[in-house]
């Protein structure tokens, strides 16, 4: 990977299997450093966030045995900033995506506990108020992921097929999102990420997670960003849009959503000041 991040430069072998899967691992985005610098700080974050939180696993949701979220981290921790906003993981979202500009939609830690139970399938997209699907998710596992403590799996194509449906996996038990006739009875891949390398799925991809099987928690902080010029669509809310103002149709541009990608190098964003 160049470290001239003036531009978006990311290998068409890595470009041409997102463009056909709709995700890929790019390997060796963060050095060992970073993450020994950064991976504290958002253990820091999440705990700062879930402190009044004395509930057993068995005591939470359905949702919630699923992965702890704790999302806009970068917000009012900025020592998040420099993995929220990396250069290398934004400007391969934007060349992975095929734009020239990304904004972040938002980020999120997602610890998956010990004993944690498997993630629903579902896609992101529904989820979002973004008219046009030019989105991705940069996961970034801050110890690696494995087949048993929480692995990714997605669904092959499945940005392609036309599909576009909400699966309330906040609530009760979901439906199913694999047995629907658009996938025609895929199975998903389901993928370990080494420490250091970065998982990126389109935001239209059908994905979900294996249990945590282990007795350590699977620490993982993601970010999405979706391309400058994106504009608001759905009718339903959310922060990202609805604390800026920001109406139907409108692009989505705030301080809330800054530019990820291109920023000069060492350029973090200041806190939203909506």
């Amino acid at each position: 990977m160049s470290t001239d991040l003036t531009t978006a430069s990311v290998p068409t072998e890595l470009i041409d299997a997102f463009h056909r899967d709709g995700f890929v691992v790019v390997p060796d985005l963060l050095s060992p450093d970073e993450l020994d610098t950064l991976s504290p700080i958002v253990d820091d974050a999440v705990a700062r966030r879930l402190a009044a939180d004395g509930r057993t696993l068995a005591e939470k949701s359905r949702y919630e045995q699923s992965f702890q979220q704790c999302m806009n981290l970068w917000e009012d921790t900025p020592a998040i900033r420099p993995l929220t906003f990396h250069p290398r993981i934004a400007a391969t979202a934007a060349g992975l995506l095929g734009v020239d500009g990304v904004r972040l939609w938002h980020d999120q830690a997602l610890f998956k506990e010990a004993g944690g139970r498997e993630t629903d399938p579902h896609q992101d997209q529904p989820y979002w108020p973004i008219a046009e699907p030019i989105t991705i998710t940069a996961w970034v596992p801050l110890d690696g992921s494995t087949m048993a403590n929480g692995a990714m799996g997605y669904v092959a194509g499945s940005h392609q097929v036309g599909l576009n449906r909400f699966i309330n996996i906040f609530f009760g038990e979901p439906e199913n999102l694999l047995e629907d006739p658009a996938l025609d009875g895929a199975t998903p891949t389901f993928v370990e990420v080494p420490r250091g390398s970065v998982a990126f799925h389109h935001g239209l991809t059908a994905h979900l997670a294996r249990p945590n099987t282990t007795d350590q928690i699977r620490r993982v902080h993601t970010m999405i960003y979706f391309a400058d010029g994106c504009t608001r669509g759905a009718a339903h809310g959310h922060f990202c849009v609805d604390r800026p103002g920001i109406e139907h149709g409108a692009p989505i541009a705030s301080s809330l959503t800054p530019i990820a990608f291109p920023r000069p190098l060492g350029d973090l964003p200041d806190t939203p000041d909506c």
